[in-house]
């Protein structure tokens, strides 16, 4: 980028020196510990620069350490910038599969991290904490600086039925469920990783409610999993309704209201 580009902010040599490389190298966000070794040459004051830049409103201090341009604003590339083994999960993982035209105003990130949730310029960021072991079925998606980690389809359904909290409501996952294509082995897997029997019986449940034969595996998985205790289906809804012997789940949700539930238009 042309020198002119820059006069306005006052800019040292040093200073313009930065902001061209960030230029020429099509850097969006980086490391402060990092910038260095990506452009491969040292600055007298890295920190001094930096600070400036800030000042001058062409970075932004996303938190300690970690820096983007202060017109680079996709969130769900930040979020997982920010928190190591992470991904993008749960209703926003929904959203994005197409799953639910639901927009949710947070943006959640799955993380085997401890990182306590943040605003970043007006964007909401909830960091869920996980165990390592359940840190599997990543994909991605973008390109180049656009690229950043996501769960995938059957990762992210049992991520939700693990923690429905985070799902967007039980309505949401019950229509994302519905009709989304699954692979039997995928699910079997992760649900080993998160291990979590109510919320396999759940969706056991559901996937013979739903009439998807081609989860057959699956199922016959989960019911050798199935313990003695009656889980709820609706984990925020009241202790009430039919029990279902064969997958020992209460359906505080009516097999009714289940199939309006997955019919209806949004």
């Amino acid at each position: 980028m042309a020198n002119s580009v820059y006069i306005s902010a006052n800019l040292s040599s040093e200073q313009l020196r930065f902001m061209k490389l960030l230029d020429e190298l099509e850097v969006e966000y980086f490391h402060f510990d990092e910038i260095e070794t990506q452009f491969n040459l040292n600055f007298d004051n890295l920190n001094e620069v930096l600070e400036n830049l800030v000042d001058k409103a062409l970075l932004h201090r996303i938190e300690r350490g970690k820096y983007k341009r202060v017109n680079f604003s996709d969130v769900h590339v930040i979020g997982t910038f920010i928190a190591k083994q992470s991904a993008i999960a749960y209703w926003s993982a929904l959203n994005l599969h197409g799953l639910t035209e639901q927009f949710p105003n947070t943006i959640f990130v799955q993380t085997t991290q401890r990182k306590k949730s943040k605003t970043i310029q007006g964007v909401y960021y909830k960091f869920v904490t996980i165990h390592p072991r359940k840190h599997t079925g990543i994909c991605y998606n973008g390109y180049g600086n656009y690229r950043y980690p996501i769960t995938d389809i059957e990762k992210t359904l049992v991520d939700c039925f693990d923690l429905q909290r985070h799902s967007g409501g039980f309505d949401v996952l019950i229509r994302a469920f519905a009709d989304a294509n699954l692979s039997a082995s995928k699910l079997i897997d992760y649900h080993t990783a998160v291990d979590n029997v109510a919320a396999m019986k759940r969706m056991g449940f559901l996937a013979g409610f739903f009439g998807k034969s081609d989860l057959a595996s699956f199922t016959t998985y989960a019911k050798s999993r199935v313990n003695q205790r009656y889980s709820l289906l609706d984990t925020g809804g009241p202790d009430q309704g039919e029990f279902v012997k064969e997958w020992r789940v209460r359906l505080n949700v009516s097999r009714d209201a289940l199939y309006n539930i997955a019919n209806e238009v949004y």
